[in-house]
């Protein structure tokens, strides 16, 4: 716990350098705890959605506004932690510009999709593609991740005999 409050911007004398460059942010008079919990309560909200738009499943149009409402509350949780700024920054990192691209773009399409062309089947397919592109975007985090699953998607689809 003391090495993520090292991590976060905050409330202590000693943080106060690091929060000039981020007082742009509008997070900056925010202590630790309080970013704590607005990180816990987007992250819980995000679930929520998400779980709850399980319930609406049936109902492609209202699951996909749903749902991906609650993907992005969680993804952008975490600027609560690190800043908005910082957020956007490692987003668009050249190691997962790509991988940030294809999940805003899929999340762009399903709600285009489902809030004005209507249809359910793009709709699925969008959220579908959305959810692979989260899972690929969350493995640029984690180091080798992205090439690892690479390698063993090529092992268990290899067409070779």
């Amino acid at each position: 716990m003391w090495k993520l409050k090292q991590l976060i911007p905050g409330d202590d004398d000693d943080r106060e350098a690091s929060l000039s460059d981020e007082e742009s942010d509008g997070f900056c008079s925010l202590s630790y705890t309080q970013r704590m919990y607005a990180f816990a309560a987007c992250l819980v909200g995000g679930f929520a959605c998400m779980f709850l738009s399980m319930i609406v499943f049936l109902k492609p149009i209202k699951f996909a506004i749903l749902f991906t409402f609650g993907n992005v509350l969680a993804v952008g949780s975490t600027a609560f932690l690190i800043g908005p700024a910082q957020q956007l920054n490692m987003m668009f990192d050249s190691t997962r510009l790509y991988a940030t691209a294809a999940y805003l773009g899929f999340v762009v399409i399903a709600l285009i999709s489902a809030l004005w062309i209507h249809n359910k089947i793009l709709t699925i397919l969008a959220i579908i593609c959305e959810i692979c592109a989260l899972i690929w975007y969350s493995l640029s985090y984690i180091p080798f991740a992205r090439r690892m699953v690479s390698e063993l998607m090529v092992r268990f689809c290899d067409t070779e005999l």
